[in-house]
């Protein structure tokens, strides 16, 4: 199975080519208000190989820019390819060896999100809360759980730096038992999307 994962939503970006045996990764610091690295990237894995079947997405949360990157670059290459795409939560898919896991994150407005992950599922959340309600949440939870961020927040003194690989999202690309978001992809909002309408014509 020829996949290729793409994964930007945060300051770490990767994207990884699976076939059988063939498994080729490349990451790079990700400046989320400048592509370039990512296409540069994509461009020397494209080189390597043939088109992919299935294309799989990190769809964050995180950068909203950076996810609706990919998802469009994805949507290309879907075209080009004729190939299988979906989207799956990058905070499924963190690198580490542990089975349970939470993720943390700045949602901004004074806000914070809590997710709990199990076996690469979400299982709760995204949720979002002030400080002082995730600090209680963390509290709770047990004193061996790992709690993972991909941004610095040293108010949450248990919080390590990890970061969503397009690794780890092309081998869950091969489990069919796994339940994907398929097109039209869409980031996972915290909020809902703020529109702003253009106000009315005035007639006179």
């Amino acid at each position: 199975m020829k996949i290729l994962a793409l994964e930007i939503s945060t300051a770490r970006g990767s994207a990884a080519w699976l076939n059988g045996e063939v498994d080729l990764v490349r990451e790079w610091p990700n400046d989320r208000k400048h592509s370039g690295l990512f296409f540069e990237n994509l461009a020397e894995l494209q080189k390597q190989f043939d088109l992919p079947k299935t294309i799989i997405v990190g769809l964050g949360p995180g950068s909203y820019a950076g996810t609706r990157i990919a998802i469009s670059t994805a949507i290309g290459l879907q075209l080009a390819a004729n190939a299988r795409l979906m989207g799956y939560p990058s905070i499924c898919a963190v690198e580490t060896e542990e089975n349970e896991y939470c993720v943390i994150g700045d949602a901004r407005r004074s806000t914070f999100f809590f997710a709990r992950i199990r076996t690469n599922d979400l299982v709760e959340g995204p949720t979002l809360l002030s400080e002082a309600e995730l600090k209680e949440k963390l509290d709770k939870l047990e004193d061996k759980m790992p709690i993972f961020s991909s941004e610095p927040l040293p108010q949450f003194e248990r919080a390590a730096i990890r970061y969503p690989s397009a690794q780890v999202l092309a081998r869950l690309a091969q489990d069919p038992e796994r339940s994907f978001s398929l097109p039209p992809l869409e980031p996972m909002y915290l909020r809902e999307p703020h529109i702003t309408m253009p106000r009315s014509a005035t007639t006179t």
